[in-house]
This record gives structure tokens, sequence and C-alpha cells, in this order.
């Protein structure tokens, strides 16, 4: 039989941690964070973990297991989770990854996209560029390319733009082709994959949010900000 994998995804304050606990109590599930903040430690309030009962009523994974300090990126995350994922099979059991953070899932699901090497000179060429004719004129250069992709990437983000454009001027291919020959957990046919995405009407949702983000400071957000402050952080934890 395949074995299952379950995601729960959703905008923030939909309930999805909630609601991962009280299926993983039903089918002997372990959670696992999809959340590229709950995986720093000392950052328990603005990352909205599960309580420490929670946590210990089911067990959760990649969740506060690194400093501010330690750099952590999409590659680590899913060399991480798909060995947690195959380690929650070998004991019996059903992964929920709960998230979050799309880039992570996206990675997860499809694969990783193993593009060439950073160009500086290509890069810098792209950069000037974008300061001296702004950002809309390097997404017109990427829409004359790639189409698909200057679809997908707001015009206003310039850094996957430049990316996108880096990679064509690298190997002659669009990006968007080259993405389509990643492999991830869709391609894996040992697996049976379930999402669910929760969701809420606009105006509930909106209030589930003001109503966090009031908890928060009553928790201690000021405090938890100021003391993350005084140590040295990772520019992906900045990020």
């Amino acid at each position: 039989m395949k074995k299952k994998i379950i995601f729960i995804v959703g905008p923030t304050a939909t309930g999805k941690s909630k609601a991962a606990i009280r299926l993983a109590e039903k089918i002997k599930g372990e959670i696992i964070s999809c959340d590229s903040m709950q995986i720093y430690k000392g950052l328990d309030i603005l990352s909205a973990k599960p309580s420490l009962r929670e946590r210990k009523r089911i067990k959760h994974h990649l969740m506060g297991i690194i400093n501010p300090s330690q750099s952590f990126d999409v590659n680590k995350f899913v060399r991480l989770s798909t060995a947690i994922i195959e380690d929650i099979h070998e004991r019996g059991k059903v992964p929920i990854l709960v998230g979050g953070t799309g880039l992570y899932i996206d990675s997860l699901l499809n694969g990783l996209f193993q593009g060439p090497a950073k160009d500086t000179v290509i890069r810098s060429t792209l950069q000037k560029q974008a300061e001296q004719y702004g950002c809309d004129y390097l997404h017109q250069q990427l829409e004359r390319i790639d189409p698909e992709a200057a679809h997908k990437i707001h015009p206003h983000d310039v850094r996957r733009i430049m990316r996108a454009l880096e990679v064509y001027a690298i190997t002659g291919q669009p990006i968007s082709v080259l993405q389509k020959q990643r492999r991830g957990l869709l391609h894996d046919k040992r697996y049976v994959i379930r999402m669910f995405g929760l969701t809420l009407p606009r105006p509930q949702l909106y209030e589930n949010i003001n109503k966090r983000v009031e908890v928060m400071f009553k928790k201690g957000a000021v405090a938890e900000v100021r003391k993350i402050l005084r140590k040295r952080t990772s520019l992906t934890f900045r990020q």
C-alpha cells in the first residue's frame, strides 16, 4: 500500500495548527511545520507556535530547532523534512505537514529547482538596469523571453525577475521550462498525498488576525523582539 502524506495549508489564522492536532490524534499522526519562522528558537509568540501543552499532545517537528544566528533555507528544509517523513512512516504513523511558507511546500511537493550558480557579472548588469530604469523594465524583458514566468512573478519582485533573466542568459532556456524538470513528493509513486486548504470569509479572517495580534502583544511580543535584536541574527532570519 502507498504511504500517506497529508498537507494542511491556508492563510494565517484559519486554524491550521488546531485542525492538524485534532487530525493527528485521530489517525496517529505527527506534525511537521512548514513555517520558515517557526523553525527558529526564541520566536514562539511572533511565529504563533502551538503551545507547549499542544506540542506535548502531538509530536511536532522542525519547530524551534535552530538559533536566529544560524542560516536556514529551503534546501535544508526539503532535506530535513524528507528524512522526517520517512522516519514517521517507519514508525507506523502519518506525517501531517502544516503551513505556512508557500516556497517550502512547493519545493517539497515539486522538488527543488537546480539552476545554474549565480553569475556576478550578469547580476551586476541587471541590478544597474533595475536602478536606472526600474523593475518594470526588467519585467518587460522577462515577458519577451519567458511569458509564463513573467505571468507568475510580480512586476515588483525584482529578486525573482533578476534570477529568471540570469538563468536564461546562462542556459539559453526559460526558467519556466527548467522548473518543470523538478522531481518532488508528487512524483514519488510510494506516496499518496492529500492536501486540505482551510479558508474563512474575509471579514472573519481579518477579525481572527486582529485578535491574534492583540494576544501576541499581551503575551509579550515586544519583549521577544527586543531579546532577539540584542543578538546577532542571520541573513535568512532577517529576510
